[in-house]
This record gives structure tokens, sequence and C-alpha cells, in this order.
């Protein structure tokens, strides 16, 4: 399936100045920041190239007050996990009026917690995979080997907090779930076990709340792991994924679906496995601030729909204006403070 380069949905009229003073937030201090480091410098170069009046900003070296005291009118949000995915970036700038890219305050911290966000989706009826949660401590080979029983003797085990499967591990023996749980538990206090699902993983970026084109993703590792994503020459991404045209409409739907059943907003990503024993569609997880690295999933997506990367990081900057003032500025209207 073609796509014009030219899809107006996705062209910007906005003129640079009007952008005003934008903050790339990359670094951080989560397990993600050399990953959050190299999408906020293409963030930021692909700004500069588009005459946005960007500034990088690293909460680690620059401190979050240079977000409030430095007259920055909005914020592109490229920090991955904790500090950046998860609710925290997005409550310090509400309190200080400052507009900002993608999900809000409640949207994030759900989408960041893997198990809250399946109890959502299973409540809502949509499609998951068989799970338990075990907390950090020491777990015995009998409890082991009875999780191991209730999730068909194959598990993957993931801290439920972290994102770009840091700490994550294929399980199939009481000892190796002990191990896989032990080592999970330097990430999380609280740690996933998921049914381990025999198939093909998909992706599908959302852009404007809308899906773009779907990712299949084929590794010779054991699963998509932070290697297979960052530091591997042998990952193979299709796109298109290779599904009809039914299929990939049904994805999209459940997608947009999905994205949207948590509060999510503007733009993201929805993993999915394809259950190669049921042929059913498995959802894993929402990733709200997605990676924008040449390797990143959501450019490879926004390419085959004939949005270039320029196009997209401005479409993302563009979330921002739907958040004009923030949340704590529409309070004191409502309240009458400040009049």
């Amino acid at each position: 399936m073609s796509h014009p380069a030219n899809d107006k949905s996705f062209q910007v009229s906005r003129s640079p100045k009007e952008y005003g003073k934008v903050a790339v937030v990359y670094g951080g201090f989560s397990a993600e920041r050399e990953i959050s480091l190299i999408s906020g410098e293409t963030v930021h170069k692909a700004l500069v190239e588009a005459g946005v009046d960007a500034h990088k900003v690293d909460p680690k070296s620059d401190g979050l007050e240079a977000l409030s005291t430095q007259g920055f009118d909005r914020v592109w949000n490229a920090l991955h996990g904790r500090g950046g995915e998860d609710g925290v970036i997005q409550g310090f700038l509400e309190l200080h009026q400052i507009p900002y890219t993608g999900c809000g305050v409640m949207a994030s911290a759900i989408a960041m917690d893997k198990l809250r966000t399946k109890l959502l989706w299973s409540a809502q009826g949509l499609p998951v995979a068989k799970h338990r949660m075990v907390t950090t401590g020491e777990l015995s080979f009998d409890r082991a080997q009875e999780l191991l029983d209730e999730l068909n003797g194959c598990v993957m085990v993931k801290p439920i907090h972290e994102g770009s499967s840091v700490g994550m591990a294929r399980a199939d023996s009481p000892e190796s779930l002990q191990r896989a749980v032990a080592d999970a538990a330097q990430f999380d206090q609280e740690i996933m076990l998921e049914q381990w699902i025999y198939g093909e993983e998909y992706t599908v970026s959302i852009l404007n709340g809308k899906a773009l084109p779907s990712i299949r993703v084929k590794t010779p590792h054991a699963f998509y792991d932070f290697t297979a994503k960052y530091n591997s020459n042998s990952t193979e991404y299709h796109c298109p994924s290779g599904l009809s045209e039914s299929e990939e409409s049904e994805l999209a739907t459940l997608s947009e679906k999905a994205f949207k059943s948590l509060g999510c907003y503007g733009w993201g990503r929805v993993d999915f496995m394809l259950d190669g024993q049921t042929g059913d569609w498995l959802l894993l997880e929402v990733n709200t601030v997605p990676g924008m690295t040449q390797s990143s999933l959501v450019p490879k997506a926004a390419k085959a729909k004939g949005v270039s990367f320029e196009q997209l990081v401005l479409n993302v900057l563009e979330t921002s204006f739907e958040r004009q003032g923030g949340l704590f500025k529409s309070v004191l209207s409502a309240e009458g403070v400040g009049e």
C-alpha cells in the first residue's frame, strides 16, 4: 500500500516563530537515559533545521528550574522512562503553566505501569495475555513452579515501570524464574510475569490520535530486547508489515481504542503480539514517549505514510497547543484565583 508524500493531514501551517522558544527536554535520570539523549539530539536538530528556536535541556545537568526560569514557551518532551513518561515531568510543567507534547499526567502514569495498564484493558474487554504480579523479595522454588503452571510453563519477566526492555527476561523453569525476578528487582519493586506468547511482534505508532501503518519486528534474539532494539544489525523491520488490508484496519482500530482507553493523547506507540497458536492480537503496552533515534519505530512508520522526520517532529510539537496554559491555569481560572 503506497502513501502520498504530501499527505495534507500531516502538513503544519504554523510558522516557526509561532512556536516561540522551545525546550527539548532529554536525558534525565532513568535507565533509558542514553537512548533519550540520542532522541533529544535528533529532535533538536530537526526543529532547528525547521527554523524553530529550540534549546536542549537535560534535567540531570541543567536542572528542571531551567524550564521555568529561561522563558520557554513550550516543551518537546523526549525523556524516556521514569521522570519523563510516568507523569512526573508532566505534573511539573502543569504547575508551571508550560505547554508540553504528548500525554498528560494521568495517562502517562498509567501507561508507564504495565500491570495497571493490563488491568484497565482487561476491564474493557481488550485482549491481553495471562499475567501475574510478584513483589521484590525472595521467590521460593515452590511458588515459582506454581506461577509457571498458572502461566503455561513459560513467562516473560518485566519490571512494571521500565521501558526499552530494561530488566526483562524469559523464564521456563523455577530456577530461571527465580533468577529473572531477582534481576528485575534491581529496577522495580513490582514485577509482572506474562505468559510467553509464541508469535510475531507488531507495533502501531499513533500520530494526531490516528494509527500509522503497522510494523512487524523480526529478531533472531529470544525476544525484542534492549540489544535487539539499539545495538543489533540483525533486527528486521517490515513496513508494510505484510498484513492484509482488513487485518491492517483491524489492528489500527484496536490500537486507537487501546491508546484512548488509557486517556492517552496526541502521539505514542502501541505494541502487540500476534499469537501464533490462536491468531489473536494481544496487547503488550503503550509507549507515551517513544524513541526518536535513527532506528526508532515511529519515524519508520511515519516515513511509510509519507511523513518526513521534520514533519513528524513538528506534528508532535503541535500537540503542545492543546495544553496551552496548562491544567493548573484552568483550575485557577475556574476558582477565580488571580483575577
